[in-house]
């Protein structure tokens, strides 16, 4: 497999998402950007409450997945900066804190104030709720080849390779969503350490869903429990979990997304496509699908729903694209 790493030139106005240092140094954004990056922190808050959705999904959509992960592997490096005593301050300028903080201000925001109706939504509506997020999945699968530089894949090779991974990885994560689930009614701080860990992992990967990994091991109504009730103790745990798994893959990640962007785009197509499986409106109580029952005409229209609000949403953040385009 070949290093897939493009000039500005060569990927146009798709740039705007991989920012250099100039760009994420500069001064505050318009107050519409602003807000606009508020909303899409509730979104990908809203979507990390729903098991078989991703936030990474969320950010892909809508336009700043690899500017977020960027930014979050130089929040990273401000630590290791003071610890060896070199230059903190060009560690702290090379981060984009205007997304970061908007966008955590929105996810804060959303899930303190849904988690609640969220997890009875997905726990009472399974049906609804599952062909909902089916639907806007579905139409998500496409955003990654949008970001695909026009031939980035010349040669039979390069294109098999490309394919072969996008396989791999959609079987991948059907196997892993066909796992039944369990329930922990108190599980202990030592589990959800290590939980929060992979989970987090799970948020920045689009098609990768940490709600749903939490249901797989049995932890996904304990934390939104928690998160509902306020319970500091469980929160605290699961975010300093959450911070050592951060640290730990956001690093290698964006270095994935910097050298091999492409390739990571078709891997990623892959893991939205194998999530749908855990997204089929019609299972068991242990993910044995089933078949379509009497619910179905609203369960299409709701899948339609979702399909439309993606399409929406890309559309808008296409726009708005282009007006940032010198």
């Amino acid at each position: 497999m070949t290093t897939n790493r493009q000039t500005p030139s060569e990927h146009g106005d798709k740039e705007q998402d991989r920012p250099g240092l100039d760009e994420a140094v500069r001064g505050r954004p318009p107050a519409t950007e602003l807000a606009a990056n508020v909303v899409r922190g509730g979104l990908i808050g809203l979507a990390e409450t729903v098991p078989g959705v991703s936030g990474g999904t969320v950010a892909l959509v809508t336009g700043i997945y690899t500017r977020a992960i960027a930014s979050a592997k130089h929040l990273t490096d401000i630590p290791k900066a003071v610890l060896t005593r070199s230059d903190v301050r060009a560690e702290i300028r090379q981060v984009d804190w205007w997304l970061l903080v908007t966008v955590g201000v929105g996810m804060l925001l959303m899930v303190f104030s849904v988690a609640g109706i969220m997890a009875d939504f997905v726990t009472n509506q399974p049906v609804y709720s599952k062909a909902l997020f089916m639907g806007m999945i579905a139409m998500s699968v496409a955003i990654p080849f949008m970001e695909i530089t026009r031939g980035a894949f010349p040669t039979i090779r390069s294109r098999l390779s490309a394919v072969a991974l996008f396989a791999v990885l959609a079987v991948a994560v059907v196997v892993l969503t066909s796992l039944p689930g369990v329930e922990a009614s108190n599980p202990s701080l030592i589990l959800v350490f290590f939980a929060a860990t992979i989970a987090i992992c799970a948020l920045v990967l689009p098609g990768v869903s940490g709600s749903f990994f939490l249901l797989v091991i049995g932890l996904y109504a304990p934390t939104l429990t928690a998160v509902d009730e306020r319970n500091l103790t469980y929160l605290a745990v699961f975010a300093l979990g959450a911070l050592v798994g951060l640290v730990s893959f956001v690093r290698v990640l964006e270095r994935l997304l910097a050298n091999y962007h492409d390739l990571a785009m078709v891997a990623a197509a892959g893991l939205l496509l194998g999530s749908l499986r855990a997204l089929w409106p019609w299972q068991g109580e242990n993910r044995e699908l089933l078949a379509v029952s009497n619910e179905w005409p609203a369960a299409v229209g709701l899948f339609a729903v979702g399909v439309a609000v993606v399409a929406v949403v890309a559309i808008v953040q296409h726009r708005l694209a282009a007006t940032r385009t010198p």
